[in-house]
């Protein structure tokens, strides 16, 4: 999805918009709290419509703030397999966010295009091949064949390997919360709850 191909979908609504601070229970104003006082400082995006769950969501956000902040797996990898599976779930959100921080972290804008477009990029480095194998095997075959495996192992280290499988599997997990919640592609950033101080 190119700049111009953003749309808000004006036609669908919001099924789970951000929550009245006063409607909060005692647990989401823990949950908002928490997840403020860290690097996200708010609650944005899919975290809107899983405050509904504010336990799922806090266990959700404390592997995305390790995938997202602390894995190995280098930012530039990390991105591409973000937009990677944004595009397999048809998840305009997450592609919106993550398509500016993927460019920014030198993800090529040849790969960011080929990847809206659903394409094999023509060119990449061995380790975004390996990145690039290993989360459309896990996505759209459901299994990994051999030489996929062996690639990743090899460009990436097992740990960062397994790194991008998970966060093949959040990244899909928040894809599907917002596809269910019609969360808006184009959401004014930052749009996050805060608690009223």
């Amino acid at each position: 999805m190119t700049e111009s191909q953003k749309t808000c979908h004006p036609h669908r609504s919001d099924r789970l918009p951000p929550l009245p601070d006063q409607d909060l229970s005692a647990e989401q104003r823990t949950a908002v709290q928490r997840i403020s006082s860290g690097p996200r400082r708010g609650v944005i995006g899919p975290f809107i419509p899983l405050l509904r769950s504010p336990a799922a969501m806090e266990h959700l956000q404390g592997l995305g703030a390790y995938l997202r902040f602390e894995s190995s797996v280098p930012r530039a990898l990390f991105e591409m397999s973000v937009l990677l599976t944004a595009r397999a779930h048809d998840q305009e959100f997450e592609w919106n966010y993550h398509a500016p921080l993927a460019r920014q972290a030198g993800l090529a804008e040849a790969i960011v295009e080929s990847i809206a477009r659903r394409e094999t990029p023509s060119e990449m480095s061995a380790a975004e091949a390996a990145v690039f194998y290993l989360v459309s095997e896990s996505l759209y075959r459901n299994e990994v064949s051999e030489q996929t495996y062996r690639n990743a192992v090899d460009q990436l280290g097992i740990q960062a390997a397994i790194d991008v499988v998970v966060a093949t599997g959040y990244y899909s997990t928040l894809a599907m919360v917002m596809n269910f919640a019609q969360t808006p592609s184009c959401t004014p950033m930052p749009d996050a709850i805060t608690l009223d101080r």
